[in-house]
């Protein structure tokens, strides 16, 4: 391709004496005569102190820019917006969460859009940042690709010479607060999980949504192999920068676009790695959404149908043993995928970035048997955790559109109890540490969903209660909100419609039996059917929980949990 064709945008931006004011505005930020000649190629970061997951970005970005400039293009940089969600988690801020997916893509093609850029690199750390990058990146269609900031090392206690140094991450702070309401921590103790389990940059050090979305983007093929599995304080992340900023370049005289490698068959990649992964429920909502920007059929039951297929094989957290800092010391996760190709599980003609096909990148990669016999992190294929995956699609009376479970088999298969209702997150987690909630007993949380909320708050703080309280094998819990990542234990979400559209979640009361099974794959209120077509007749959803600003846009807007929580399906 030749050099021109390099520059689809970027001269229709800079080149002609009409577009001298363009060039003229760009030479006060840096640019020389020959930069107007070279590719422009955004780099769109979203750096920033207030979350460790971003706190390391600016500097990823330098890096970034650095293979950009040395591979023959010229490095705009750009920051979007982030949240974290760990501080913002049990409270009102956090229905801003999943809103700032849709924030981060929308600014990231605004500006890509408006500045003519020919090629972009985006980098996030924080949950959001990813699927938001991504989603900006199959509605641009330009040569781009996606860098993960890394992950967190895990964070220690002092230790005196009878304590063991045990591995501590955000997950370990939220149970914490469940064990001390339960008279089991002391002040002092929770102060001391507190102040070490967040050691310094990078995301939450567990399988779940950060390092989810980032498996799940290397699998797609948008990210460099190895991108998902490297500390966020290493030489290799640097490297990791670099490489994708010349990566892009050679997208673009190559002619590759982001759509030619996220087709059906490399989404199938995608959810076929991070369901053996034991990856997040947030991975169903995430990938739905880029599908749908890229313009791929996908459906929530493609989830079921592929989880059929592939076991659950990865012993990690939350529900499992070991952080994602184990498994980059084992080879991260090109390892499996290649066992899951030689298996016939991944479609080895998919397209990456690099240009290679999925088949070529892991031509040369090692099983994990070459390493140290203890390692049990990835288990044996006939020897897995779960036969089929941990995410199941449930329907059913209470859920006829859809629920989503994250269900190991750790804590059983199936669960018939007692509803114990409550109008929120902030009203739950109140009687959940006040000690209300008994084994037995099914914690119902509603007006929680995309339009109810709005936002869809994730439930961090009621399930790491309930597991600091010693109830994660003896209680459920469901909502049309959504789970963390570091969430575990009999839990189903994305319950659909929700409730404050008239799903039949807003009709069960205290004391109602509910049966979830995880192998029929059902969700239902155990009333009978006269009973609940008369709740239903008699019930009156409360509709979109705020209805001005971002948050009232955002309610107006957005389609169900089961297609993905976007924003533009019915434009």
């Amino acid at each position: 391709m030749s050099k021109e064709n390099t520059r689809p945008h970027s001269s229709v931006v800079v080149d002609g004496n009409d577009r001298a004011a363009a060039r003229s505005m760009l030479r006060a930020v840096g640019f020389e005569d020959a930069d107007f000649q070279k590719p422009q190629v955004a780099v769109a970061g979203s750096p920033s102190d207030l979350t460790p997951c971003n706190m390391h970005l600016g500097d990823l970005a330098e890096h970034a820019s650095n293979g950009i400039n040395n591979a023959g293009g010229k490095a705009v940089n750009f920051s979007t917006i982030t949240v974290s969600d760990g501080i913002s988690m049990g409270t009102k801020g956090m229905r801003y969460s999943l809103v700032s997916r849709d924030v981060i893509a929308d600014s990231i093609e605004t500006t890509t859009a408006a500045e003519g850029f020919d090629g972009l690199v985006t980098i996030g750390g924080c949950d959001k940042n990813m699927p938001g990058c991504m989603i900006a990146i199959a509605r641009l269609n330009r040569p781009a690709v996606f860098v993960y900031g890394g992950t967190i090392l895990p964070g220690f206690r002092p230790k005196d010479e009878k304590e063991e140094c045990n591995p501590m991450d955000i997950v370990s702070v939220f149970e914490a607060i469940g064990k001390h309401a339960k008279g089991e921590l002391t002040d002092e103790e929770l102060k001391e999980v507190e102040k070490y389990a967040i050691p310094g940059p990078g995301s939450c050090g567990g399988m779940y949504t950060a390092n989810t979305m980032a498996s799940a983007i290397e699998a797609l093929g948008m990210s460099l192999p190895g991108s998902s599995a490297q500390a966020a304080i290493s030489e290799s992340k640097r490297k990791d920068c670099e490489m994708a900023g010349a990566a892009v370049v050679n997208m673009l005289e190559k002619g590759i676009k982001p759509r030619d490698i996220m087709t059906r068959k490399a989404f199938e990649n995608a959810i076929m790695t991070c369901l053996a992964l034991g990856g997040s429920t947030n991975l169903i909502l995430h990938l739905l959404a880029i599908a749908h920007s890229a313009e791929v059929e996908l459906t929530i039951d493609d989830f079921r149908e592929i989880g059929q297929r592939i076991p659950l094989l990865a012993d990690v957290k939350p529900f499992g043993k070991y952080s994602m800092n184990h498994l980059i010391r084992i080879g991260g996760i090109r390892p499996m995928m290649k066992m899951l190709l030689d298996r016939g599980l991944l479609h080895g003609d998919c397209l990456t970035v690099t240009g290679e096909t999925i088949a070529e990148s892991l031509k040369d990669v090692q099983p994990y048997g070459t390493f140290p016999d203890e390692q049990d992190i990835i288990r044996p294929w006939d020897n897995p955790i779960k036969d089929s995956t941990h995410l199941r699609i449930l329907r059913g009376n209470l859920a006829p559109g859809a629920a989503v479970g994250k269900i190991t088999g750790k804590e059983g298969l199936y669960f018939k109890g007692t509803a114990k209702v409550y109008e929120g997150e902030e009203e739950a987690l109140i009687g959940i540490l006040r000690g209300d909630v008994v084994a037995g007993d099914v914690v119902v949380i509603r007006n929680e969903g995309p339009v109810g909320g709005p936002g869809m708050r994730e439930m961090l703080s009621p399930t790491s209660a309930v597991a600091g309280r010693g109830l994660i094998k003896e209680v459920a819990l469901i909502t049309d909100g959504r789970f963390s990542g570091g969430s575990h234990g009999f839990d189903v979400g994305h319950i659909t419609p929700e409730a404050a559209c008239g799903g039949p979640i807003g009709i069960v009361k205290n004391g109602d039996t509910i049966e979830i099974d995880a192998e029929k794959n059902t969700i239902d209120l155990l009333i009978d059917e006269a009973e609940y077509k008369a709740r239903m007749d008699a019930f009156k959803p409360t509709g979109p929980g705020e209805k001005r600003g971002v948050l009232g846009k955002y309610a107006a807007l957005v389609a169900t949990a089961s297609e993905g929580a976007v924003t533009d399906k019915n434009l």
